[in-house]
């Protein structure tokens, strides 16, 4: 036995999408949760990524990924992709201190230098 081959998928990308369509349309709640368990399915496993990007070219299925399975940031990982990082909390509190203390070190304008606005 040179190796053992898993079998194909059984999950069909047409299937998935025919139940999110029926969802949509008539409200079936079983037709959404066998699609949502069937698109978790290819999301979740490396071997089946591909199939699930390809699934995602349906705007409802990309609706269903952004609500429900958000799995954009794992593929992102799997390709490798570098998202950016968001900058740390820190470092804006400290810049609002600077700027604070900043403004505070300013010699206020004597008011005998600053002509009135009334006297024009």
């Amino acid at each position: 036995m040179t190796g053992a081959r898993t079998p194909p998928s059984r999950v069909s990308q047409a299937r998935i999408l025919a139940d999110l369509k029926l969802a949509a349309k008539k409200g079936d709640r079983s037709a959404l949760s066998l699609a949502l368990d069937r698109m978790r399915t290819l999301a979740h496993s490396p071997r089946y990524w591909e199939k699930y990007v390809g699934l995602l070219r349906n705007p409802l299925a990309r609706l269903v990924d952004l609500l429900v399975v958000k799995q954009g940031e794992r593929i992102a990982q799997q390709k490798g992709w570098k998202l950016p990082r968001p900058a740390p909390a820190d470092a804006a509190r400290t810049k609002k201190r600077r700027k604070a203390a900043a403004a505070s070190r300013r010699k206020p304008v004597a008011t005998a230098e600053q002509p009135s606005l009334f006297d024009l």
